[in-house]
């Protein structure tokens, strides 16, 4: 099986790369902390004029229909910006459980609509349901309009989650694969996450200097930050491989996706022990933008399905 991406999706990836680096995406994530959504939604509309949000859209409905290859490809981008917002839930997730509803999908294509999603039990609160325009409830097979109630605080303070409860209309909905593309794509975000504090780190690394030295050429420094590399080196392809065994509609996708999720937790874990040890105190202050990649880490591992659930799918299909 091949894991390597094509010219066209490493320059899509870049373009946004390009996108979001003008954007002061680490001033949208202190503003959406503080109740400030403009600046994340700024950022959400460069999003859809780049046609992320149209990726996992049919094209029937004015959206891309892009390959699962496609869609991890730009999550794991904006993981590595650290993007605010429902990401997995209004881009990848969404479109799943909204199939042939033509004018929910096309909002979503064109940026209009931002949605969050709850599906229980791996799943059972909405992200960010205060920004979205569409919360939806999914669950065995049936999937409804949903009313957002008690707001509960996350560890990251840019992620808020709620209770919500059906509260409109229903329809059938393939919520099974609506979850694997959820937490494939939430392990695509833990992937780019992982690699911004590997890149801040080196660079970090490159410049502190202590008894004279740059701490980058000291080997316990250069030996930690290359397990990091290796980690996320060998858990980006069980994400891209997850992602043509849902594409195949494999008979393996659930544990490939278990797989992906699991490794893309612990190498993003060891990336923030790395990171912070690294910077020492002051990578975990507010005012450092490592710290939004550390808490953000933290909500992360156990969104879409913690690492235990994960590791106990893996061994029941083994």
């Amino acid at each position: 099986m091949k894991f390597d991406l094509d010219q066209e999706q490493r320059d899509f990836a870049a373009s946004i790369d390009a996108a979001l680096g003008a954007a002061d995406t680490p001033g949208a994530v202190r503003a959406w902390s503080q109740g400030d959504l403009e600046p994340g939604r700024r950022v959400w509309n460069q999003l859809s004029e780049l046609g992320v949000t149209a990726l996992a859209v049919p094209e029937e409905f004015d959206g891309i229909g892009a390959h699962p290859v496609d869609l991890v490809v730009a999550i794991e981008a904006l993981g590595r910006w650290c993007v605010p917002g429902p990401v997995v839930e209004s881009i990848a997730v969404a479109p799943i459980l909204l199939a042939g509803q033509g004018e929910r999908l096309a909002g979503l294509a064109a940026g209009e609509l931002i949605a969050s999603v709850a599906l229980p039990p791996h799943t059972p609160r909405a992200v960010d349901a205060q920004v979205a325009d569409l919360v939806l409830l999914g669950q065995n097979g049936t999937a409804s309009v949903a009313q957002a109630g008690t707001r509960h605080a996350s560890v990251d303070p840019s992620r808020s989650v709620f209770d919500v409860t059906a509260a409109g209309e229903s329809w059938d909905a393939d919520t099974a694969r609506a979850y694997e593309l959820g937490a494939l794509a939430t392990a695509a975000q833990l992937i780019g996450a992982g690699q911004a504090m590997l890149d801040t780190a080196v660079d970090y690394a490159k410049q502190r200097t202590q008894f004279g030295r740059v701490i980058g050429g000291y080997q316990a420094i250069k030996h930690k930050l290359a397990d990091v590399h290796i980690a996320l080196e060998l858990a980006r392809p069980l994400v891209y491989g997850a992602a043509l065994s849902l594409a195949e509609g494999s008979a393996d996708t659930a544990r490939d996706v278990s797989a992906a999720k699991v490794a893309a937790s612990d190498a993003a874990l060891l990336a923030a022990h790395s990171a912070l040890q690294t910077h020492g105190a002051i990578g975990f202050t507010s005012e450092c933008d490592l710290s939004l990649w550390l808490l953000r880490v933290q909500a992360l591992r156990p969104a879409w399905g913690d690492p235990t659930a994960h590791r106990r799918r893996v061994l029941e299909a083994i």
